[in-house]
């Protein structure tokens, strides 16, 4: 089995931080920040699980952490920042396939509305 096929389906902590760090390298409240704004508020997540999915994450190799910071004059040097890997980058691919073909199967059947 495939090591992307182990971890699926993804937690959805897992999956919208690996979107978040698909645009951009970041540090844990800068995560929270932006996966609060990509879904309009609708998921605020603490920091909690922010950290414990981090630490998996990590385990997993879907992301690392990394010394590099934008603009290290501005920046507060306790901050840990995280990217993603190439294979954090496929299992991540493959869940929104997973989910992709899931909402079609839920618009086939009437449950979700069919694309405008």
């Amino acid at each position: 089995m495939d090591r992307v096929d182990d971890l699926r389906p993804l937690q959805p902590a897992v999956f919208h931080i690996l979107m978040a760090l698909a645009e951009d390298d970041r540090h844990g409240y800068a995560l929270i920040q932006a996966i609060a704004a990509r879904t309009g508020y609708r998921v605020r997540m603490s920091a909690g699980t922010l950290y414990r999915s981090i630490h998996r994450m990590l385990e997993d190799g879907l992301i690392v952490e990394i010394d590099q910071r934008q603009r290290p004059e501005d920046d507060d040097e306790r901050r840990r920042y995280y990217r993603i890997t190439a294979f954090g980058r496929t299992a991540a691919r493959a869940e929104a396939t997973r989910l992709a073909d899931l909402v079609g199967l839920a618009r086939a059947s009437g449950l979700a509305p069919k694309n405008a």
